[in-house]
């Protein structure tokens, strides 16, 4: 198996970057933040972060491509980096600490390489392919991650970002079918409902539509832990689509809820 040892500790260094950045402009009285053709806010610290990281891969790797939320895609290969600069940016312009850096190696479209680091909850997660998964502050202090062992949907704990987004993919009595399944439900929301499935403190965490770099880390983070990260339809992520993490043992239960619910037993007639 190709080892990724230099791919995660490239990885590392371009989360440190980032860390560098987006603290220093959080809870900023003069940060400036703008709206994008979407809705969706974007801050200077957004910008500087991904314009820091592509200067860094441009010297470090400078035959891979790069994909960023704010910049879009440069270059042709099939190793392929993935950033998103903030994830999380309306907590980040409210002064709310749940946010990240999120940051991957893609070889075709399957994630080998995933780091998510958020520097005002002091943590960090990380995984390469065959390295498992690991969070603490860096690589020297570590501890590897495991999903939980839970195989009940009524002991399971969810996590998700909101009920809008189920809503407007016309799902949202199939996730409230979830939601009344479980033992409980909270909205951690973005990538802490994932990072958290991968360390086993949460048991399914799941969002009806992603863009490419929202997800690209979680899947080898949550595989490495021993879980799962799939479409609706139990197949790997696509950009734009859902995905569903979860333990491994719960994810067809959670699929089925998520697909309309359990079929109910017919009575004979």
């Amino acid at each position: 198996m190709a080892s990724y040892d230099d791919d995660l500790r490239l990885a590392h260094v371009l989360a440190d970057a980032a860390d560098d950045i987006a603290v220093k402009r959080f809870r900023a009285l003069d940060l400036v933040v703008d709206t994008k053709p979407d809705l969706t806010p974007v801050t200077e610290a957004d910008r500087m972060v991904e314009e820091t990281l592509r200067s860094v891969l441009s010297r470090a790797r400078p035959r891979d491509a790069v994909v960023g939320e704010e910049y879009g895609k440069s270059g042709n290969s099939n190793r392929v980096w993935v950033i998103d600069p903030i994830d999380g940016t309306k907590n980040y312009v409210r002064g709310v600490p749940v946010w990240a850096t999120l940051i991957a190696l893609l070889e075709g479209d399957r994630p080998v390489v995933g780091v998510v680091s958020a520097p005002a909850l002091h943590r960090r997660w990380w995984a390469s392919k065959g390295g498992g998964t690991w969070t603490g502050r860096s690589l020297s202090k570590a501890t590897r991650c495991h999903v939980s062992k839970v195989q009940d949907l009524s002991d399971a704990s969810l996590s998700f970002s909101s009920l809008t987004g189920w809503e407007e993919q016309g799902r949202l009595e199939s996730f409230l079918g979830l939601t009344r399944s479980v033992w409980r439900t909270r909205a951690y929301g973005d990538f802490w409902s994932h990072v958290m499935v991968a360390e086993g403190t949460v048991d399914i965490g799941a969002e009806p539509e992603l863009s490419l770099w929202d997800a690209a880390p979680l899947p080898i983070i949550l595989e490495e832990a021993g879980g799962r990260a799939t479409n609706l339809r139990g197949d790997g992520f696509e950009d734009g689509g859902p995905l569903v993490c979860t333990n491994g043992v719960l994810h067809d239960q959670v699929l089925t809820w998520l697909n309309g619910g359990p079929t109910p037993l017919r009575r004979p007639e």
